[in-house]
Order: structure tokens, then C-alpha cells, then sequence
């Protein structure tokens, strides 16, 4: 693990933490300096001990660890952080208002629990942030978990004396979804020998859209009334026009570029693969049963599914071109293909991230609308977006395994986007002034074949 990953391992875990410390500043209510100050300490400490005492504990099985080391990393991650997320959605517990010792190393050892689990991890992913021994390592390492830590648990105490426990679950479910995360890069690395995703570029790369993911859904817990017709329009038209663009001149354009130089009529094979990508999604919409909300329209197989899974289940589909079309794009990166500008990779990825705020936005909004808790709102909207990352792993292990599919892969998330995005125009339709959702449309096309070509020149 490197120091991104160190970054993001802390916060996941200080998720926990943050959660607890909401519920004491609001059990507490007025809460004085010192005992925000304490808070963080007692769980700072806690948070950097007990990661120090699995590796330790660890180590005298290191024989037997690293023989199934990324398995061993991925089933503890996965297995907390899916632990956080089914704690963030049970009904909440009491939590005694009190910081005096004995109570706060009750609360301290409970939430670092799961962080001795993860010093485990460290035995069989070992910690790489500075060239010296793994110890040095470990010791930067729950060094910079239990400072993370302190700093968002105090902050979670004054955030839970000010506003209340709005934010608790989410930040659970957000920890919790990190966590997950980094246990499927741990895997997925592993079994790429090409050590494509070791390289830190790449992982951020793949984390870009689903930070506009969860932002999306965690407006849930600033904006309490439905979003009105007016604003659903424009997000409609802005995130259409950004997908279609990345089709065109993301996807396509250069698949046929990289297939002239190659001395091939690119245009036959793109064609072929970009009908290939309709078809794709034409699959999907046929054999997963799910709603797009502000429609009305069911579509695929009857279910007894509950309505805000097929809600989300929409947008789901709708992100997996955008998965193959991200990682299909990193991996030129990777490669340094040269018909491909470096820099169009992030802008991609971020022009993906900006159009996942709405995606993930139409389906935490309608699902509470539904009576259903914010947490689990915000939770089923992140998790509309994880298909994003995992599929753009996987898509750039297959392409740096065997380069020659690139031209191909991008020919076909470019006609599965292009599907996704023409099935969503009628929402724009469906109102009378429709004006302003076609400008925003064609602003968002505009904006991204501006960057990708700017950047090209």
C-alpha cells in the first residue's frame, strides 16, 4: 500500500469513529473544548494502537498470510466495510453522552476494532510510503490513521452538538464503501501481472468518478425538498450532452484514428463494435429489471425486486459503459499509446465524475422521497456508481494484458454510451419548455470536446 491508499485506509476507517462522535456531541449537546480535544484523542490513539497490534499479531503468521495474501486483504475489507454499511442502515443506538474514562475506552476500543483486522492486512499487502523497513512503514502508517482519525472525530463531536446526527449513517456507508474498495484493488492487483494498478495515477484515475458519485447522493443531507423540474431538465440536458460528447470524440474518434494508423479501414470494425455496444445495453435493458423514476418506465423482467432497488438499478446499467469507456482510456494512458493525449484521461474521468453528481442525485432524491432513511438513500446511490471503478479496473488489466483490443473496446463503450444517452433525451422532451435542458445539452457537449481537443492541440 502506498500513501494514497494509507490516505484513503484512514479515512475509511475514522468513518467509524466520526459516526460515534456525531451521536456523543449530540448526546452531549453543549460541548466544551476539551472534551471535543479528548474525543479525538482517546479514538486517534485507539485508531493507531490497535492497526500497530494486528500487524504484530500478524507477523507470527506471515508464512502462512502471504500464501493467500490478496485474498486474506480482500475478505477482512470487504468484511468490515460491509460490516459498517449493515451498522449505518440498523437502527440507531444509544450513546452514552459522557467522556469520562471509562466510558471513552469503551466507545475508543469499539470502533477501532475493526482497525486491529486491518493491521492484519498490513502483513499480507505490506505498507510502502517510505524506502525502509515494513516496521518504519507500519509505524507511518497508524501514525497517519490515528491523526486522521483525531481530526474528524473531533470534528464529528462539534458537527453533532451543531447540527445533529444527519451526517452519521452516510459517513459509515462512505468508510465502509472505501474500505470495500481498497479490498478489490488489493485483489484485482494482484492478479494483474502487468502491475498496471500499482501505478497511483491509475487508481486515482478510477476513484475520480465516484467522488462525483458521492456527492451526488450526499445532497440528500443538505437539500430536504425535491429537486423541481425546472433544475431536473438542466441536469438531464448537461449530463447527456457530456456523455455523448465523450462517445464522439472520447471513444469513436480515436478508435478510428488508432485503427487507420494501424494501415485498417478503422471505420468498418469501429462500426461493427460500436453496434456491438448498443446491442450491449439493449441486453442489459431487456434482463435487469429496473425503473427510471421520473418516467415512470419499468423496464425488463417482472421482479419482486423493491422499487428503490430497481431505481437504482437503472442507473447502475448506465454507469458500465462508463466503467469500460474509463478504463479503456486509462489504459492507453498506461501505455502511452500515441494516437491518445495523456491528458485526456483525466479529463474524461473528471467530465464522468461531474455527470455522476445528477445520476447519483436521481436516485438518492427519488428513494427518500419514497419514506425511505437518508442513509439509505445515500447509500443506494453510491452504490449506483461502483460499477464505474470496478468495471474500469478490470477493462485496464484486459486491454494492457492484450493492447490490441484497445481501438475495439473504446469502439464499443462508445456505442453503448451513445444508447445510454439518446434513451435519456426524452426526459428532456417530456417537458413543455424544453429549452433550457437542449442548451444545457448542448453546453455539456460543447464544454468536453473543448478540453479533450484543447488538450489534444
Amino acid at each position: 500500500m502506498g500513501l494514497f491508499e494509507i490516505l484513503l485506509l484512514a479515512t475509511g476507517l475514522a468513518m467509524d469513529a466520526f459516526a460515534v462522535s456525531v451521536c456523543k456531541g449530540l448526546a452531549a449537546g453543549k460541548v466544551r473544548k476539551n472534551e471535543y480535544l479528548a474525543c479525538g484523542i482517546w479514538f486517534g490513539a485507539f485508531q493507531a494502537i490497535m492497526p500497530f497490534a494486528g500487524y504484530m499479531i500478524g507477523s507470527g503468521f506471515e508464512n502462512y498470510i502471504t500464501m493467500i495474501a490478496p485474498w486474506v486483504a480482500f475478505g477482512l475489507l470487504s468484511l468490515i466495510g460491509g460490516n459498517m454499511i449493515r451498522e449505518a442502515l440498523s437502527p440507531d443506538e444509544e450513546v452514552t453522552p459522557g467522556f469520562d474514562i471509562k466510558t471513552m475506552f469503551i466507545m475508543a476500543v469499539a470502533t477501532s476494532i475493526d482497525a486491529l483486522a486491518v493491521g492484519i492486512t498490513f502483513v499480507a499487502v505490506p505498507v510502502k510510503v517510505l524506502g525502509a523497513g515494513s516496521l518504519i512503514n507500519v509505524v507511518l502508517a497508524v501514525i497517519i490513521i490515528g491523526s486522521i482519525t483525531f481530526m474528524i472525530s473531533t470534528a464529528g463531536v462539534k458537527i453533532g452538538a451543531v447540527f445533529g446526527d444527519r451526517y452519521k449513517s452516510g459517513a459509515e456507508i462512505m468508510g465502509g464503501t472505501i474500505l470495500i474498495f481498497i479490498g478489490f484493488r488489493s485483489l484485482i492487483t494482484y492478479l494483474d501481472r502487468s502491475q498496471t494498478l500499482s501505478d497511483n495515477e491509475t487508481i486515482f484515475g478510477m476513484l475520480i468518478p465516484l467522488i462525483g458519485t458521492l456527492l451526488g447522493s450526499a445532497l440528500i443531507y443538505t437539500k430536504k425538498n425535491r429537486i423541481s423540474d425546472e433544475i431536473r431538465m438542466i441536469l438531464v440536458g448537461s449530463g447527456s450532452g457530456i456523455m455523448l460528447s465523450i462517445a464522439v470524440w472520447g471513444m469513436i474518434e480515436p478508435s478510428i484514428d488508432g485503427l487507420n494508423k494501424e494501415n485498417e479501414n478503422g471505420i468498418i470494425p469501429v462500426t461493427i463494435c460500436f453496434i456491438a455496444g448498443v446491442i450491449l445495453q439493449v441486453i442489459l435493458d431487456r434482463i435487469v429489471p429496473h425503473t427510471h423514476v421520473y418516467s415512470e418506465i419499468t423496464e425488463g423482467p417482472k421482479s419482486r425486486l423493491n422499487p428503490e432497488i430497481k431505481v437504482m438499478l437503472t442507473e447502475v446499467i448506465h454507469h458500465i459503459p462508463e466503467g469500460i469507456a474509463l478504463g479503456s482510456i486509462y489504459a492507453a494512458n498506461f501505455m502511452k499509446t500515441e494516437w491518445i493525449s495523456s491528458s485526456v484521461a483525466v479529463v474524461l474521468a473528471m467530465a464522468i465524475a461531474f455527470q455522476n453528481i445528477p445520476e447519483a442525485i436521481y436516485v438518492s432524491f427519488p428513494i427518500r422521497e419514497q419514506g425511505t432513511g437518508e442513509g439509505k438513500a445515500f447509500f443506494m446511490g453510491v452504490v449506483s456508481g461502483v460499477p464505474i471503478p470496478i468495471l474500469g479496473a478490470v477493462t485496464v488489466v484486459i486491454i494492457v494484458l492484450f493492447p490490441g483490443s484497445l481501438p475495439y473496446i473504446m469502439a464499443v463503450a462508445g456505442g453503448a454510451l451513445i444508447y445510454t444517452t439518446i434513451e435519456e433525451i426524452p426526459h428532456i422532451a417530456s417537458h413543455k419548455d424544453n429549452d433550457k435542458g437542449t442548451m444545457a445539452f448542448v453546453a455539456g457537449f460543447a464544454i468536453v470536446m473543448l478540453l479533450i481537443f484543447l488538450r489534444l492541440s
